[in-house]
């Protein structure tokens, strides 16, 4: 394959882990999940794919095409978080030669100057696909509300909301906490799925999930965050087992409680397309 099919490949992969592995509190084959399906978050990646790897595509129009591709084919958000993740990543992987791709360093430095050129085109285009998929939880941010038009560029304005939101850190600080758990990734690439569960725990287990946040508030999202602490500590000290009962039982918890941690879960597909890509 040539470096675009290898890249879509990766990020096909990614999307399919996502669902295909177990990760508590989110929807997989094994179990379903806050009135969604697997079958739903895959029919949204492939759709959604189309927009991403639209050659020559601004960072912008690849968000607003990527989310309008998922409700024409699933008529709901699945996947804005993966989207807005993805799509400055897509970007950087155009401005690279086909070798350097498979440099993770590289990589990162070439999505820090797609951040650093983002625009208030790009912006606009954001806010409509993020006012389309409408998250759930989401309110009203004391500046550059995606209410409201922006006047700033789309990293300016993502930097405004870095604190609350763990998506918008990425465009912050140059998706620097997914490259640097992406690094960690390869060493349980020998199996995928472990790798996307540890992502996924490394994650909700560092930082409140702002989807939780957004839905349930901080308190719950810290309680969250210490609980992942604590079934991190003790799935590696079982030796990352594919299956373990305290993980399915916590899943049920979490479900059972209408709680998400839906953006550990898309900051865990990014990880993973790089991880992928660049093993």
């Amino acid at each position: 394959m040539d470096a675009p099919d290898l890249a879509r490949a990766a990020f096909m992969r990614a999307c399919r882990l996502d669902v295909e592995t177990p990760k508590p509190g989110n929807v997989s084959t094994a179990s379903a999940g806050h009135g969604m399906t697997s079958a739903q978050f895959i029919a949204s990646a492939e759709t959604a794919a189309a927009g991403l790897f639209t050659p020559g595509a601004s960072v912008g129009a690849r968000i607003l095409d990527a989310v309008r591709r998922t409700f024409d084919a699933v008529g709901c958000n699945t996947n804005l978080g993966i989207v807005l993740l993805a799509a400055p990543l897509c970007a950087a992987l155009e401005r690279m030669e086909p070798a350097e791709a498979r440099d993770a360093s590289r990589w990162c430095a070439a999505t820090g100057r797609v951040l650093a050129s983002l625009d208030i085109d790009d912006a606009r285009l954001a806010y409509r696909a993020i006012a389309l998929a409408n998250p759930g939880g989401l309110g009203d941010a004391p500046e550059q509300s995606v209410h409201a038009p922006p006047t700033i560029g789309l990293r300016d304005a993502m930097s405004l909301a870095a604190e609350r939101d763990s998506i918008a850190r990425q465009y912050a600080n140059g998706f620097a906490d997914i490259f640097n758990v992406a690094r960690g990734a390869h060493i349980g690439m020998a199996n995928e799925q472990c790798a996307m569960l540890d992502a996924f725990l490394t994650f909700l287990s560092t930082w409140p999930d702002s989807h939780i946040v957004r839905k349930h508030g901080a308190a719950m999202a810290q309680s969250v965050t210490r609980e992942a602490a604590v079934h991190r500590a003790n799935w590696r000290a079982a030796g990352c087992p594919a299956e373990m009962p305290a993980l399915n039982a916590w899943d049920t918890d979490l479900k059972a409680r209408g709680i998400n941690p839906g953006t550990s879960a898309d900051l865990s597909v990014a990880t993973l397309f790089i991880a992928l890509l660049t093993a």
